[in-house]
């Protein structure tokens, strides 16, 4: 009997070692590996924390040098500064920021949150260094001598410079790059806001562009040590406080918040489009004029200094006039006047490439909205209403998520900004209606405009973009190969055409195989201006095909894994 139980033990440990074994110690191995990309999660969010805070108290740190005080007093302080330093300031601002600029990107302009985005679906998860490291001196500059934008958009991009340092380090593949951005983006916008839940969020909904629930866990870790850093500083504050309990009647108000979410919609919609324009017309002017590139920020600039003189409240990012806005301090003569000439101020700075960002103007922009519509309301219907300091907290997220197209991580930014939490159903309500309404109007957000004027169809999706992305180099089959065609047969094709270099994308060989209606077409290539075409080989169109389907595939699957 022991000796037919001891040759069980050892058949059982046999079997053990031969097939249960190996699958325990791959097992292993990938939990090992997913707990060391959890730790460099962690430590990509402390530092792109470090960066974003560093950001925050450098640009504080100019105002007081040159204004006296930071953003939350600068507007008042402003106002009691001589005219000639109000005027001269943002001028010499302009200039230091154009001279950066000129020497150090290709093109004069700031990377921001759409270059990001951009890096994420077209480059691997890396961005700029050089550019982006210039960028983010050039919005600090702007934004400490009176530039009317925000801080969001630089900082995205200076964590998406760290995330990129290590990706290249550790010679991350594509998909671990992109995940490396997110968490880096996350640590960022969670350390720049105090805001983790938003921060991670912001990472999938703006960047990535999808809710990976395999990225999800070390992006979120990324989130909350960015909160960390930005706590060792500020503490658990929130960026602004509420003055009193709101006082909502959800039943009777809600219609209101409706309207008041189709209001913003068209208030987002006039800024973005005004930003737009003012890029067009000063990118003409200046072709028409002649002058340098780097006088365009200077010029800028000078008409910021212009209109700061009677109205201060445009320096800087704001946060002065969103808090007096959130606590109702502002009428609604002076609301009204207040947005229009920020959304001026804001059409300036980045039609002017100053540098900066667009979602702390819209949370300027919709605070003032959501307070003049609360006063009227409340004016209209005051048996009936509540707080009119709610209606500027909504529209604070209504205009703020259509300009960003991303309505959850908006609100919750916003939420966990003021530490609201009560008003949710109204905030929801309006950041819904005026997304939708938005999308409508422009239908892109801000960022995916940006691309689609530099000609990057992101916003239509993966089919779209990837045939641009891929060429043809992969798929062709050479002279010699035994799945080629005869050489005479691909020698015919050359000569009848059309043919394709091996640096043609899909995009445009697709058409080429419709028109011509060929099952091949031949390759070939120039060494040299004056030389001859060689013959190199031939690409078919199903080669073509089952290398656009792989690729989509490998999207999806990174998508939904």
């Amino acid at each position: 009997m022991r000796p037919a139980f001891a040759l069980l033990v050892r058949r059982i440990l046999r079997r053990w070692r031969r097939d249960l074994y190996p699958v325990l110690r791959i097992a292993a191995h990938r939990a090992l590996r997913q707990v060391q990309f959890w730790v460099l999660a962690l430590l990509i969010g402390i530092a792109a924390g470090f960066a974003a805070l560093g950001f925050r108290l450098g640009i504080s740190g100019v105002q007081r040098a040159l204004y006296g005080a930071d953003d939350l007093t600068l507007a008042s302080v402003a106002r009691d500064l001589p005219w000639a330093w109000v005027l001269v300031v943002p001028v010499l601002g302009g200039l230091v920021v154009g001279l950066i600029l000129d020497r150090f990107t290709p093109d004069g302009r700031v990377r921001a949150v759409s270059d990001v985005i951009e890096g994420a679906a077209l480059d691997g998860g890396r961005v700029e260094v050089r550019e982006g490291l210039a960028s983010a001196a050039a919005s600090l500059i702007t934004l400490g001598t009176g530039g009317s934008s925000g801080r969001e958009g630089p900082v995205v991009h200076l964590a998406g410079v760290v995330s990129t340092a290590v990706a290249r380090r550790i010679k991350a593949s594509p998909m671990t790059g992109r995940e490396l951005l997110g968490c880096a983006v996350a640590g960022a916008v969670a350390a720049s806001f105090n805001a983790p839940i938003a921060g991670a969020l912001f990472a999938h909904e703006v960047v990535l562009r999808h809710f990976a629930t395999r990225a999800f866990a070390p992006i979120a870790i990324a989130a909350v040590a960015g909160t960390v850093i930005n706590r060792l500083q500020f503490g658990g504050l929130t960026e602004f406080m509420l003055p009193v309990e709101p006082d909502l009647a959800f039943h009777i108000e809600l219609p209101a918040f409706m309207v008041l979410g189709l209001v913003c919609a068209l208030v987002a919609a006039a800024m973005m489009g005004g930003i737009f324009r003012a890029d067009s017309l000063a990118t003409r002017a200046m072709a028409r004029i002649g002058w340098p590139r780097w006088s365009r920020p200077a010029l800028a600039g000078l008409a910021l200094g212009v209109i700061a003189i009677p109205f201060p409240h445009i320096i800087g990012v704001g946060y002065e006039t969103t808090a007096a806005a959130l606590s109702g301090q502002i009428g609604l003569g002076q609301a009204v006047m207040f947005a229009v000439v920020k959304a001026l101020a804001v059409a300036i700075t980045l039609g002017g490439r100053m540098g900066g960002g667009v979602f702390s103007p819209a949370l300027v922009m919709g605070s003032l909205t959501g307070l003049a519509f609360g006063i009227i309301a409340t004016t209209l219907a005051p048996g009936y209403s509540g707080s009119v300091n709610v209606y500027a907290f909504a529209g604070m997220a209504a205009v703020g998520a259509a300009v960003l197209g991303a309505p959850i991580s908006t609100a919750l930014i916003v939420f966990e900004m003021t530490g609201d939490w009560q008003t949710g159903i109204a905030v929801m309500t309006s950041v819904s209606l005026s997304s939708a309404l938005a999308s409508t109007l422009v239908r892109r957000s801000f960022f995916l405009t940006q691309l689609e004027r530099r000609g990057i169809h992101l916003s239509e999706g993966p089919q779209a973009w990837l045939p641009h992305q891929l060429r043809v180099t992969p798929v062709i089959r050479a002279l010699d190969a035994p799945d080629a065609p005869a050489e005479d047969l691909v020698r015919a094709m050359a000569e009848r055409g059309p043919t394709v270099a091996p640096t043609t994308t899909l995009a445009e060989a697709l058409p080429l195989f419709e028109r011509s209606g060929a099952v091949f077409l031949a390759v070939t290539a120039c060494d040299g201006p004056d030389d001859p075409l060689r013959l190199i080989g031939s690409v078919h169109h199903v080669d073509v095909l089952r290398a656009l389907n792989q690729a989509l595939e490998q999207t999806a699957a990174e998508e939904h894994g």
